[in-house]
């Protein structure tokens, strides 16, 4: 026995079968009231998405300033020595 797919539209809540042909949603008027809730920013997502380049940059101005803080505490005078 196959089982027919379906959820609910995440507008007006009707049940749409996964073989219609405007699924996930029941008509072209809620696909077109989702899109406009994206649009106006009704929708966000709610985590940040980590993008892997942007983390080795940050890490890498990270690693920079910590190296930057580091030579600011170095002594000016090569005679003096830092008090620990």
């Amino acid at each position: 026995m196959k089982k027919t797919r379906s959820l609910r539209c995440p507008i007006c809540k009707k049940i749409v079968l996964y073989s219609e042909p405007e699924f996930p949603f029941c008509s072209e008027r809620c696909r077109t009231i989702d899109l406009g809730k994206w649009a106006s920013g009704a929708y966000v997502i709610s985590t940040p998405v980590n993008d892997p380049e942007e983390l080795i940059n940050a890490e890498a101005l990270a690693e920079r300033k910590r190296q930057a803080l580091d030579d600011e505490e170095l002594p000016h005078n090569p005679n003096e020595r830092k008090i620990q």
